[in-house]
């Protein structure tokens, strides 16, 4: 058998005003990426796609003298005592500010650019556009360990304790909303919000997926020592040596193993063929890496 030796992983620390500020770039992207959505497709249509908005909606509709934004704000206040309580300080803290900000970016929408009526006649077609930005926005704030508020809070508690997947959580909470929404504002606008919900569970998760994509790279090269000189210092990665015997030749060879980003498998990539023409590489995608450097194994 080969011996396995480690490579000690000399990742640069980021500071933390660094990461932050990326962070709450993405936040602020995904909260107004979802207030698109909801602006100038969902609402203009009536189609209340679940969510405390949705909820809030049909409540009012039994009992007219609430106001809706009041009723929202009732209902967003009791799911983030539950989310501080079940998923943490951190999450709790961003999601409170993310349901603000993206309620801002909703009502500055409305005020910059008000719409009368819906954009077009086709309802189908903006409740495509409306789900594909808000299931963008939802993925984006997701990644960032925060949510919209509302029911995203009971999707995050159902993927922590009971491993369900991001979106398929949000289409089992706003699955019963949508179903007493259908029978408030009529089976037709009901059957297109269900099919929003759908396809929102659907593309939350695949977009999470897509983000959080690392390539595993499997490397043999006589030029092994510049390969993890390059990973170490220049990529600021780590990476594992095997040592191995090729079966056709019987010679010794080193195999450099490593887990990076797309940017960064582009420059190690680019790196190999200057240094090793004959080199062999393997790659394959990782949609989740847990330990340094990558996500947390508490996350």
């Amino acid at each position: 058998m080969g011996k396995l030796s480690g490579i000690k992983n000399r990742v640069a620390l980021l500071r933390p005003s660094g990461a932050t500020v990326r962070e709450w770039a993405l936040i602020h992207l995904g909260c107004a990426l979802v207030a698109a959505g909801i602006t100038w497709f969902l609402v203009p249509n009536n189609l209340a796609t679940g969510g405390v908005g949705g909820l809030a909606m049909v409540v009012v509709s039994f009992f007219p003298s609430l106001p809706v934004g009041l009723l929202m704000l009732g209902m967003n206040l009791v799911l983030f005592v539950i989310g501080l309580i079940f998923i943490g300080f951190d999450f709790g803290a961003k999601t409170i500010y993310s349901s603000l900000f993206l309620s801002g970016c909703v009502w500055g929408m409305e005020k910059l650019w008000p719409l009368s009526q819906p954009l077009t006649d086709d309802i189908l077609v903006e409740l495509i556009f409306g789900v594909l930005l808000s299931a963008a926005g939802m993925a984006i704030v997701f990644n960032q360990n925060a949510s919209t508020g509302g029911t995203d809070i009971t999707a995050k508690i159902l993927n922590k304790y009971f491993h369900i997947d991001l979106g398929k959580g949000v289409l089992i909470c706003d699955f019963f909303i949508v179903l007493a929404a259908g029978a408030v504002f009529g089976i037709r606008i009901g059957m297109y919000a269900m099919l929003g919900v759908i396809i929102n569970g659907f593309l939350v998760d695949n977009i999470i997926i897509g983000l959080k994509i690392n390539k595993h790279v499997v490397i043999v090269s006589r030029e092994s020592m510049k390969i993890q000189q390059f990973i170490l210092e220049e990529l600021e990665s780590g990476a594992t040596i095997y040592e191995a015997r090729g079966a056709w030749t019987g010679e010794p060879k080193e195999i450099v193993t490593t887990i990076v980003n797309r940017r960064r498998f582009i420059r190690l990539r680019d790196f190999i063929r200057k240094v090793d023409q004959e080199a062999f590489i393997s790659v394959n995608n990782i949609h989740e890496v847990l330990g340094e450097g990558f996500d947390r194994l508490d996350s």
